[in-house]
C-alpha cells in the first residue's frame, strides 16, 4: 500500500483554470471550458471524476463528457500507475476491444494533486449488486456473459512482446508463480500475519498447473468492472491490474464465488452460467480451455482478493482512512480464506476420484 499526503478536493469548482489550460494545449484546442466536475461512486483504489467540458477547436471540438481517473488517497502497490494504465487502455482500444477511448494522460501531480488519465465517459450500469439483482437478468445475463467472453478472448490475443506494452514486467517464472510472488510481496507490507492465507499460497505454488502461453491479462475482469447498456456490454473498465499472465486467470477471476454477489448458482459473475462465458470465449479463442481447468484459478482468485482485502482493511485500521467500504472489505478476509480452503478440498476430492 502506498500513501500520499492529504490533498484538497482536486477538482473543486473555481479551480479548473490550470487544468483547462493544460487540456487545451494537450488536445490542440483553442480553448477548453470545464462546466462540471463530479466525483463518481466506487473506486476504492482510484478516484473517478466525470468531467463535462466544451472544447473549441481541435479533434475533440464540441461538448465532451470525460472521466478523469486518478489515484485514491492510498493506492495498492500491486496496481499500475495511471501512465501505465493509460498505455494498456490505448493498446486495448487500438485492438478494437470495447473500452472507453483514451484521451490524454498527465504524469505531473501539479494539476490535480496526483498523476491522472482522461478517457471518454461511457453510459451504462456497472454497480454489481444492481446488475445481479436486475429483474431482467435471466434475459440479458447470458447475452452479456457471451459478449464478455468474446471481449476477453480478444484481450488475450494481445501477447507478450507487444511493441507498446514494454513497460509491463515480463515474468521469469510461470504466470501462477509470478502472481503468487506478487501477492506475497504485498502481504509482506500488511499489518498482521495471515497464516491461513499463507497456507493457501503454498498450496497454489505446489499445484501450479503451468502455462504454455503468456497473454495480456486484465487482472480484475469481473462484474462491477464492465458497463451494461440496453441489455448489452458497452465497455470494459478498470485496467489498473493488467499484466502478462495465463488466460485462465481472468476466466477464473470472473467465475470465482466471491464475485457472484450472492448468485452462487450463476458461476459467471453472478449473471449467467459459466458455459455462457466460455461459449463466447471459445467463439474467438477456440476450444483450448476446458471448464475443469478453472478450479485452480478460482482458488487463486479467492486468495488474491483476500490479499487485497487485507491491504484495504489496513487502510482503515492503520492508515486512518475513515471509510465504511474499506472497513467492511477488511472484514471479508476470513470468508475469502475459507472460500479458498473449500476450493482446495473440492479440487483434491475431484482429483482423488479420477
Amino acid at each position: 500500500m502506498t500513501d500520499r499526503p492529504e490533498r484538497d478536493n482536486p477538482l473543486a469548482e473555481g479551480t479548473f483554470g490550470p487544468l483547462e489550460t493544460w487540456l487545451a494545449a494537450t488536445l490542440g484546442a483553442g480553448r477548453v471550458e470545464i462546466a462540471r466536475a463530479e466525483k463518481l461512486s466506487g473506486g476504492a483504489v482510484q478516484e473517478n471524476w466525470r468531467i463535462d467540458a466544451l472544447v473549441e477547436g481541435g479533434r475533440h471540438e464540441g461538448a465532451q463528457r470525460w472521466v478523469l481517473r486518478t489515484d485514491a488517497q492510498a493506492s495498492l502497490a500491486v496496481s499500475l500507475d495511471r501512465t501505465s494504465e493509460f498505455g494498456v487502455l490505448s493498446a486495448a482500444h487500438e485492438a478494437g476491444i470495447k473500452v472507453a477511448e483514451p484521451i490524454a494522460r498527465c504524469e505531473s501531480a501539479e494539476l490535480t494533486g496526483a498523476p491522472f488519465m482522461l478517457q471518454t465517459y461511457q453510459p451504462g450500469e456497472a454497480q454489481a449488486r444492481r446488475l445481479t439483482r436486475d429483474p431482467g437478468l435471466a434475459e440479458w445475463g447470458p447475452v452479456v456473459a457471451r459478449e464478455l467472453g468474446r471481449e476477453l478472448a480478444r484481450i488475450h490475443q494481445i501477447r507478450a512482446g507487444h511493441p507498446d506494452l514494454g513497460f509491463l514486467p515480463q515474468a521469469i517464472t510461470s504466470p501462477a508463480k509470478a502472481e503468487i510472488a506478487r501477492l506475497r510481496a504485498a502481504l509482506d507490507k500488511a499489518g498482521e500475519a495471515r497464516p491461513t492465507l499463507e497456507y493457501v499460497l503454498v498450496w497454489l505454488e505446489d499445484n501450479d498447473p503451468g502455462s504454455e502461453d503468456v497473454v495480456l491479462v486484465h487482472g480484475d475482469y469481473r462484474t462491477g468492472n464492465y458497463l451494461v447498456s440496453d441489455g448489452h456490454l458497452s465497455a470494459i473498465l478498470d485496467w489498473e491490474f493488467a499484466h502478462w499472465g495465463d488466460a485462465r486467470e481472468d476466466l477464473g477471476w470472473f467465475c470465482a464465488k466471491c464475485w457472484r454477489f450472492g448468485n452462487a448458482d450463476l458461476e459467471a459473475g453472478g449473471i449467467a452460467r459459466r458455459a455462457s462465458l466460455l461459449d463466447g470465449y471459445r467463439s474467438i479463442a477456440g476450444n483450448r480451455i476446458d471448464e475443469s481447468e478453472l478450479a485452480y484459478w478460482e482458488i487463486l482468485a479467492a486468495a488474491k482478493w483476500a490479499a487485497v482485502a487485507v491491504l484495504q482493511g489496513d487502510r482503515y485500521r492503520l492508515g486512518g482512512e475513515l471509510s465504511i467500504e474499506l472497513a467492511l472489505t477488511g472484514l471479508m478476509v476470513s470468508e475469502l480464506e475459507l472460500e479458498a480452503l473449500d476450493g482446495i478440498a473440492a479440487l483434491e476430492e475431484t482429483n482423488a476420484a479420477q
